[in-house]
Formats: C-alpha cells, sequence, structure tokens
C-alpha cells in the first residue's frame, strides 16, 4: 500500500474530495515527521509505536574493494508493533 492507496481509502471511505483526503494524509504525515524529527514517540494503540533510536557506530566494506569502512554513528526510525498486528 503507497500514499495514493491511503487517499484513495479516505475518498472511498469517507467520501471525501481527493483533494482534501490527500491533504488530510499528508497533514497526518508532515506531523509525525516533526514529532520524530524532534525525538519524540508515536503510539497508536493497537497498531504500533514509532520511536527513535541511536545507531551506532559500526564497520562496513566496500564489494568492490574490501576495503573496510567507518559508519558514522546516527539516528533511525523503529517501529513496534502493537498486540493486533502481532496476531496478523
Amino acid at each position: 500500500m503507497i500514499k495514493a492507496d491511503i487517499v484513495q481509502y479516505l475518498t472511498e471511505t469517507l467520501d471525501l474530495p481527493r483533494v482534501k483526503a490527500a491533504l488530510a494524509v499528508d497533514t497526518i504525515l508532515d506531523a509525525m515527521k516533526e514529532a520524530l524529527g524532534s525525538g519524540k514517540r508515536i503510539e497508536l494503540r493497537g497498531f504500533g509505536v514509532f520511536e527513535v533510536r541511536d545507531r551506532k557506530r559500526g564497520v562496513g566494506r566496500n564489494p568492490k574493494t574490501g576495503v573496510e569502512v567507518s559508519i558514522a554513528p546516527g539516528k533511525t526510525v523503529r517501529f513496534k508493533p502493537g498486540k493486533d498486528l502481532r496476531g496478523l
């Protein structure tokens, strides 16, 4: 499922104009990006939890030359499914 599918679902289910459904989806996704960008946790009961976690420094390898490359530490978004999703 892609963003356009979600917009289509809202359009059909709620009988919304496509433009308003797209605006609603964009607004929700922007709010989620902003929250995760500021380090907040997003909890959607029954669906799951999105949170930002630290990623430790690592060592990778260039597949062409075999030379080791240092990978800088950073942050990543993790998703933990809720009870309703785990049962699928």
